[in-house]
Parts: structure tokens; C-alpha cells; sequence
């Protein structure tokens, strides 16, 4: 890199360059200095001996540049070239950052999370090594390339560069493929990750589409499902009072009732609860997750423009009669509560619940008790938490709660050791336990009035430092477990299992079944006694653990349920 930057520094202004040549080293700069990752992918793959090593590195980095070129040529305009060299250096620099910091590969997903944080988790992730990144990788780069004077050319002479550049770049293109056929097959066939590594067009490419509405469904008329839901009472008269707890970033490793080492769940485990241990997410990021788990479909079926225009299970809970609210204490519920009552952080919070701009997860219970009174009838609450996002792990608990040491109390998780930053992610994990206890003792005191019930599910796991991977937001086909494995706990009172027939015992002989993100919605319709044709009990994780009573009773309600049953069976 610093090679590149001393020649760029020792043109001199008379040495005025031809757009299109400009335009070029643009292109290897690009290629060079910001595909860390992509480089020790290509140097890393297995060669007979070191100088083929070289000579197809080489022949890559032709390919990579004639693609660039191609298009890169096509933009050597002398009243252009130059903008377009400072947005693509200062963007690259940024990309190139996160993805040689957290391992984290670029893709649609990705593009979507940056355009749906928000501030507060921005802040999160700007720190003084991206600063610095910034500026020796882009704000240098582009004041020298401004330094760099550019021929004047006739129209004429430009377009016969132009049409040279496409003729040299599209024979590089070409011949690469032909001498190297076998080997591109082969490199592409297995590492399908390479187009989502290779800076800039990865970003350029998911961005463009991204803003140009390329990922909107074509039919946007809006699709309501489960018109005909019906709530059925519950043999005691007394309603129900169901809340769910979405996690974030939670992966079921790091659960003690799980098996996990370290004691992370002191609360949760003198309590009889049942967590499920081989729970698959939806997708690696919240931003699929969440509309996903929410959705009707199934994660081999989903697709988000569409999810985005169909009810949810919440619309359909709300069609039935049931009471919905959603509280947020995250960057939002990515569409699904659109449609029912919900509350954001700022009317919630109390001054004892946070801290600076960090308000803590409790916070969501306050005031709960007075809403509830206001229309005492079956309920569904969804809490949404901050839980354990990162990579500032150490925001996320109170000092008092910092039960793991040392920690990472860093956002630059390369610079902590694997220990601290596990520590730091525990101490999430235990401050979630305590968040659970609070609503399970919470929902204790509404026994008397509702038949309750707590649900606790993460929307995708996290990487901390596995592999050289932190974070989240793999493509689902290349994510390791540890993002894709997420905690599923529940707790049922006396009250709720005498009254709907279902028991914890039984739950808990089969807490190590496989089960995913495709069972919430139906496991919720089936908790609060919902029958609806798009119930499908194949789908309801708790059905199998039914009485025959309660089974029977679901059945006269809803005789559609007992086809998909079957067919599930």
C-alpha cells in the first residue's frame, strides 16, 4: 500500500495523465489495497507448487481489473473520473474496514442493515482504528489522486481510449476464461463467497439494486391472512396473557440451561422453564429474521417483499380479538408491528432505567401493569430487546450486573482477547436472565386474573471470534453455527397448563428436537387457543405435548388443522 502511495505522491504536475490511464490505476489501486480478504482467499488455495500460487494470483488480479476496467473506463471523463475516485476511496475504505475487522462478507442483507440502523447502533461501531482506517486508506488516497493533473482530450480522443479500454479489458476478460476455465469453475463452484468479497463491486453492486427498488415485490396489494381466526375461551374463563420475548444476538451456545460451562443462567435454572437447545434462525440479521419468524412462511419459502405485504401472526392474534402490543427497545420491529400498538423506547424509559443513551432492557416492564387494566381480556405482549448486540457487549449491562472479568469494554473486539470479549457477551447473556426472571415474576403476579405464559426466542446468533469471524450477517449458506443457533426458552404457569392441557414435563423430554424459526408463528396461534385454517399444528411445537382433551377440543374448532396434522406427521 504504501508502495502505491509513494508513487501517486511523486507525479509531478507536469506529468498529466490520460483520463483512461487515470481511470486504470484507479482500478489496480482499488484491487490492491483494499481486498485484504479476498487476496488471502485466492493465496490460500491449494496450488502443486509456489509459482502457480503466484501466477494465478496474478492471472486473477487481470481478471478482477479487466471487470473493474470495463466499467471504470467508461466513466474516465475528465470532469467525472475524479469525484467518482474520491467516492470510491473513501467508501472502499470504510467497507475494507469492517470487513478485515469483524470478517463480515457483503451482500444484500448486509446492504439492508446499513440502511435500517440506527444511530445508536451506528455509534456503536465508530471508533479510533476507523478513524485512523479512514484516513490513511481514504482521505489520503483521495487528496493525493486530487493532486493528480488529467490531460485535456478531444471528444474524439477520449471515446477511440474508451473504446480501446473495452476492447483490451473484454480480451483480458476473455482469455482469462479460456487459458483458466477449470480453474475459475472450480475456485467460483466453491467459494461462491468471492463475489461478496471483492471490493468495490460487492458493495456497489448490493447498494445499487438496494436504492433502485430491485428487492420490492412487484405486487404490493396487501394480502390479509387468517380473516376467519377465532379465539377460543379457555375452560376456566379466565383469559390469557402470553408475552414474547425477542432476543437479539443471542446464540444458544452460551446458554447454561444449554450445557454451557459457565454459569449464565442463575435465575432462569430455579425456575421451571424449558429451553430448547437446536433451534435454527430464520436468517443471520435482524432485518430477516424478525419478518421471517413472524411470517407464515417457512424460511425455504420466505420472501421479504412479499412477507411485507401479508398479515402476520400478530395481525391474525389481532383478528381473533386478542389484545397486541409490541415494546421496542431496539432499532425497531422491521415492519411487523406496523399494524398493532407499539411503543418505542422514549415512552418507556425512566431515569433509573438508563444510562447516558443506553436505556436497559427492564425498562419495557414499566408502566405494563396499567395498561394491562385498562382492557383485562387475552393479551399478547412482545418485548424486543437490546439483549446482546454488539460489538459494544459491555453497554448492554449495568455496571452491578458486570458478573464475568476481565471484559472487552471495547468496540474493537480485535484489540480484546478471545476471554474478554467472551465475558463481556456472557454478562449479556446473564443480564437476559435476569430480564427473563423479571417477566416471569411479573406475569406471577396476573395469575390471579390471566391464564400466563412467557416465550423467549432470539432472532440469530453471533460470532465472537470464531474463525476470525465477530459479529453477525453471514449469508445463511456460509454462516457458522454459532449465528445461526439461537436460545428458544418457555415458562408456563399452573394456571395456563391446567387450563390448556399442556404440561412442562413434556416439554422438557423433548427440548432437544430440531426444531426453527417456522414454529413461532403457529406455536403462538396454538398458545392462546387460536383456530384459523392457516393454523398448521405440524408447525406448533407444543401441540405434540397437548392432552387428547385439549388436542379434541382444538380440533371441533378448527376440523381444517387436522388435515395439515396429518400431512405433518
Amino acid at each position: 500500500m504504501r508502495s502505491t502511495f509513494s508513487i501517486l505522491s511523486r507525479l509531478q504536475p507536469g506529468k498529466a495523465l490520460h483520463p483512461v490511464v487515470f481511470s486504470l490505476l484507479l482500478t489496480l489501486l482499488l484491487c490492491l489495497v483494499y481486498n485484504g480478504p479476498l487476496w488471502r482467499l485466492i493465496l490460500d488455495q491449494p496450488y502443486s507448487n509456489e509459482l502457480n500460487r503466484w501466477l494465478f494470483s496474478a492471472a486473477f488480479l487481470s481478471f478482477m481489473a479487466a471487470v473493474i476496467q470495463l466499467f471504470m473506463g467508461l466513466l474516465a471523463w475528465p470532469w467525472l473520473i475524479k469525484p467518482v475516485a474520491v467516492a470510491l476511496l473513501l467508501s472502499a475504505a470504510a467497507i475494507n474496514y469492517f470487513m478485515e475487522s469483524y470478517g463480515i462478507l457483503i451482500d444484500k442483507t448486509m446492504v439492508q442493515n446499513l440502511f435500517e440502523t440506527d444511530v445508536a447502533e451506528a455509534s456503536d461501531l465508530i471508533n479510533t482504528d476507523l478513524l485512523l482506517h479512514l484516513f490513511f486508506k481514504g482521505v489520503i488516497p483521495a487528496a493525493l489522486v486530487l493532486l493528480i493533473p488529467l490531460q485535456r482530450v478531444s471528444v474524439k480522443s477520449q471515446l477511440v481510449a474508451q473504446c480501446l479500454n473495452l476492447l483490451v479489458a473484454g480480451m483480458l476478460i476473455g482469455l482469462n476464461l479460456s487459458a483458466l476455465n477449470k480453474e475459475y469453475a472450480s475456485l467460483f463452484r466453491n467459494h461462491r463467497e468471492i463475489r461478496n468479497l471483492a471490493v468495490p463491486s460487492n458493495y456497489l453492486y448490493y447498494t445499487s439494486r438496494y436504492l433502485a427498488g430491485a428487492y420490492e415485490p412487484e405486487q404490493k396489494t396487501f394480502t390479509s391472512l387468517g380473516t376467519d381466526a377465532i379465539k377460543q375461551p379457555a375452560p376456566n374463563g379466565k383469559p390469557d396473557l402470553l408475552v414474547v420475548v425477542l432476543g437479539e444476538t443471542a446464540r444458544s451456545q452460551n446458554f447454561a440451561l444449554n450445557g454451557y460451562a459457565a454459569d449464565t443462567n442463575p435465575a432462569l435454572s430455579k425456575r421451571p422453564v424449558v429451553s430448547f437447545s437446536n433451534v435454527n434462525a430464520c436468517g443471520t440479521s435482524t432485518a430477516v429474521s424478525v419478518p421471517c419468524m413472524f411470517s407464515l412462511m417457512t424460511q425455504s419459502g420466505y420472501k421479504e417483499g412479499k412477507a411485507r405485504y401479508q398479515s402476520n401472526v400478530l395481525d391474525i392474534l389481532q383478528q381473533a380479538g386478542i389484545r397486541v402490543l409490541w415494546r421496542d427497545n431496539n432499532s425497531g420491529c422491521k415492519g411487523v408491528c406496523d399494524r398493532v400498538p407499539n411503543q418505542t423506547p422514549r415512552q418507556l424509559n425512566a431515569d433509573a432505567d438508563c444510562d447516558g443513551s443506553e436505556c436497559y432492557d427492564p425498562q419495557m416492564l414499566n408502566g405494563l401493569q396499567n395498561w394491562l387494566k385498562q382492557s383485562p381480556q387475552s393479551t399478547v405482549i412482545v418485548l424486543h430487546q437490546k439483549g446482546s448486540h454488539g460489538p459494544a457487549y459491555y453497554k448492554r449491562v449495568p455496571g452491578e450486573f458486570q458478573h464475568f472479568a476481565p471484559t472487552c469494554t471495547s468496540n474493537q473486539l480485535q484489540d480484546c482477547s478471545q476471554q474478554a470479549i467472551t465475558n463481556a457477551y456472557d454478562n449479556t447473556i446473564r443480564y437476559t436472565d435476569y430480564f427473563l426472571d423479571r417477566v416471569i415474576a411479573f406475569l406471577q403476579q396476573q395469575d390471579a386474573e390471566y391464564n400466563t405464559a412467557m416465550l423467549y426466542i432470539s432472532d440469530h446468533g453471533e460470532s465472537l471470534g470464531e474463525n476470525n469471524l465477530y459479529l453477525h450477517g453471514m449469508p445463511w449458506l456460509l454462516a457458522p453455527e454459532e449465528q445461526k443457533k439461537v436460545p428458544l426458552i418457555t415458562w408456563l404457569s399452573t394456571t395456563y397448563q391446567q387450563s390448556h392441557g399442556l404440561k412442562t414435563e413434556c416439554l422438557a423430554t423433548q427440548k432437544d428436537r430440531a426444531l426453527s424459526h417456522d414454529y413461532l408463528t403457529h406455536s403462538l396461534l396454538g398458545l392462546v387457543k387460536v383456530s384459523t385454517q392457516v393454523y398448521d399444528p405440524s408447525l406448533d411445537l407444543f401441540d405434540t405435548c397437548r392432552s387428547s382433551a385439549a388436542t379434541s377440543e382444538r380440533l371441533a374448532h378448527n376440523p381444517a388443522s387436522a388435515s395439515k396434522s396429518a400431512q405433518g406427521s
